[in-house]
């Protein structure tokens, strides 16, 4: 209790960039989706085409626009990322053509998913070092939240008046009230005075560049992919699995609660776990969870097997969000961190495109999602080796650089 009073406004200014990034997730922007479909004219393929271009084009752009976290503080990044969102809502609100749709899809994605989670997990990592973990896993709760209160509340909106009422609410909350709030909760900065020489650290902060040339970095990509990609595969492909395992929508929505309240515990159990034994060493577990969901998927029939996942990638996701919030501070230092940190959050972007694109294509090819999720499982493995090894790389390196210093 003492350190959420003593960092009450730093952790509630992260924890809203959090939330209020659900502007820009595929869970908020699919509320809308049957109604922008219907007043374009647009089938489900045009639909996800389009929304899949917009994911790429955003993914491929954050990596230039995320390194100004390197030489601007969080607040003023904020405060021009938080207003370009809401224009994207506008834009969204009064699109006449379905380009000026796929223009504010591109903004949505690139400045709610990508900077808004972006600004907050940089900033966050940079003002903690010894209780980094436990930071990071109370700011990560905004995913959670959003989740919870955005595309219920924009459902209910859409549903009494229409789509472009709830955009425009949307615009409006966020200029009124996100914008000042967060601005001033982070324009106040914090330092980590007597904490730095606790942490776990490289030893030095690394540039992008050099980062991009450490194989370590590849092998713990492949942990920081799997999880969107399969989350998003499974959310998409939804409706299809429940017609293969003869499930109900009631069923299939039964394993949301369980996924959420995991993923809030494990999340905060991870924050705990990473100040007290570094991420590094926690690499190897992340995917193990995942791995044995997408098996139950894979071979078990009727509820059982999807209860199961949704249980699992709870807490697959949850650890996951703590953990790789705070293990690239923590192996390449805090300097460049925007810099570095773009990369992963544009890498994560394309992993979300590509997953139901991908799977999509298979099943229409007649490979059927169940035995896509058991190549997935083979994949986590694999990629919990890569993370085996490169956290015993990264221990040895850590403490090399500690004994050097």
């Amino acid at each position: 209790m003492a350190f959420l009073r003593d960092n009450f406004r730093w952790l509630l200014g992260g924890f809203l960039l959090t939330l209020f990034s659900g502007f820009g997730q595929t869970i908020f922007i699919g509320a809308s989706g049957g109604e922008l479909r219907e007043a374009f004219g647009m089938s489900n393929g045009q639909w996800g085409n389009l929304y899949g271009l917009a994911t790429l084009a955003s993914a491929a752009t954050l990596p230039f626009v995320g390194k100004i976290m390197d030489y601007r503080p969080g607040w003023q990044v904020a405060a021009m990322v938080i207003p370009g969102l809401a224009i994207a809502c506008v834009s969204m609100a009064f699109a006449q053509s379905v380009l000026m749709l796929g223009v504010s899809l591109y903004l949505l994605r690139l400045l709610g998913q990508g900077m808004m989670s972006h600004i907050a997990l940089t900033e966050t990592a940079r003002w903690f070092a010894a209780s980094r973990g436990k930071a990071i896993s109370l700011v990560v709760l905004g995913f959670q939240a959003q989740e919870a209160i955005l595309p219920l509340t924009f459902t209910l909106l859409v549903a009494n008046y229409g789509y472009q009422t709830g955009w425009l609410a949307g615009a409006a909350v966020l200029v009124v009230f996100a914008l000042p709030v967060i601005v001033w909760l982070l324009k106040k900065p914090r330092e980590p005075q007597g904490e730095a020489e606790v942490a776990v650290t490289s030893g030095r902060d690394w540039t992008r560049g050099e980062v991009i040339r450490d194989p370590l970095f590849y092998a713990m990509s492949t942990g920081v992919l799997a999880p969107p990609f399969i989350g998003t595969t499974l959310f998409f492909h939804r409706d299809h699995l429940a017609e293969l395992r003869s499930l109900s929508d009631a069923t299939m929505g039964a394993g949301i609660p369980v996924m959420a309240f995991l993923t809030v515990g494990f999340a905060l159990l991870t924050g705990r776990l990473v100040d007290r034994f570094g991420a590094s060493r926690l690499l190897p577990i992340v995917m193990a969870p995942l791995a044995l969901g997408c098996l139950a998927v894979a071979f078990l029939d009727g509820a059982l097997g999807v209860i199961i996942f949704f249980a699992l990638f709870g807490i697959s996701y949850g650890f996951a969000t703590t953990l790789f919030g705070s293990i690239w501070p923590e192996a390449y230092g805090t300097r460049y961190l925007g810099s570095i940190r773009s990369v992963t959050q544009s890498a994560m972007v394309f992993a979300t495109a590509l997953g139901p694109w991908i799977t999509g294509a298979l099943i229409d090819q007649g490979i059927s999602l169940p035995t896509q999720f058991g190549w997935m499982a083979v994949y986590c493995a694999v990629a919990g080796v890569f993370l085996m090894g490169a956290s015993r790389r990264l221990v040895a390196r850590n403490a090399s650089a500690t004994a050097t210093a």
